[in-house]
């Protein structure tokens, strides 16, 4: 069986439609569905239901799947150990919203000016889920907030920044009170559901404060714009740079003591691409100390 196929079949899967896979997998729509057709035959079974333009697995293609992506994964791993006289290969990289923006760039332009033959996956989505990911071997590393639970044994952690918890008001209140605020103004709520957002639920509660919200968004950059355009006040993490630009906007800190944000790298110590993991790691040192 050619693994060519089931990384096909996985990109079809996971893309929902023949032409998004061909589109991912640089291909033809018509070679994409031909090497589902030889996968079909190869495994007398029909893997993907086609519906108009999109697609969805079968039954028989939904109890393969999981198998499917951890045989590429081994046979990536397996080039990986092949290769290792030298820096190059894949590196899976797991990383959240701000940091996919603020922190993961500058990280990426250091590595790969100095080692240009490394292939980088990154994998979006929640902290919780980049962590599991990690764990299981199926990302490096990652991006990600400090968990609120133990670690596993084979993974480790490394801190790179911390947010402190700001609030984020239109300009013309700058020099106003913040809980004042918090506690008079429409709060364009931090979603709950994200670690950061736990953060803010804790620190309304110490102060004391119910909070009269408007919206509950999961993007910075929404909160922010919103914030702009006069919807109400935020309380946020003063997450890294870039933010969207032409806002005008007051960042005010808070009177009370709070833990901020943390948020670091957290990789797998029994990877096979060590010698990539390495060299990112170091570049998230360099990052974190300032150095050039």
């Amino acid at each position: 069986m050619d693994t060519k196929f089931l990384k096909t079949f996985v990109t079809v899967a996971e893309s929902g439609s023949m032409a998004a896979a061909a589109r991912r997998l640089n291909i033809t729509p018509a070679a994409v569905a031909q090497q589902i057709r030889t996968l079909e035959r190869q495994m007398d079974a029909s893997l993907i239901r086609r519906a108009g333009r999109t697609v969805a697995v079968t039954e028989a293609g939904a109890r393969i799947i999981e198998r499917s992506k951890k045989l590429l994964r081994d046979v990536d791993d397996m080039h990986a150990v092949a290769v290792d006289d030298s820096v190059g290969g894949e590196l899976r990289l797991g990383a959240g919203g701000t940091s996919l923006t603020g922190i993961i760039p500058d990280i990426l332009a250091r590595i790969t000016r100095q080692f240009p033959r490394i292939s980088i996956f990154i994998q979006t989505g929640l902290s919780i889920d980049l962590h599991r990911a990690v764990e299981k071997g199926e990302l490096d590393a990652a991006v990600v907030l400090e968990a609120p639970f133990a670690l596993h044994k084979r993974c480790c952690w490394q801190l790179i920044r911390e947010e402190p918890l700001i609030v984020l008001a239109p300009s013309s209140m700058e020099g106003c009170d913040p809980h004042e605020l918090l506690a008079s103004q429409p709060l364009i709520r931090y979603d709950r559901n994200w670690w950061g957002g736990h953060l803010v639920d804790e620190y309304l509660h110490q102060a004391g404060i119910e909070p009269r919200e408007r919206f509950e968004l999961s993007s910075l950059h929404a909160i922010a714009v919103m914030v702009d355009r006069g919807l109400g006040v935020s309380l946020v993490p003063d997450w890294a740079r870039p933010w969207p630009e032409g806002l005008n906007l007051a960042r005010l800190e808070l009177p009370l003591e709070f833990e901020p944000r943390r948020i670091g790298v957290v990789w797998n110590r029994s990877s096979v691409r060590i010698r990539l993991l390495q060299a990112f790691l170091e570049h998230v040192r360099e990052i974190e100390t300032g150095s050039a």
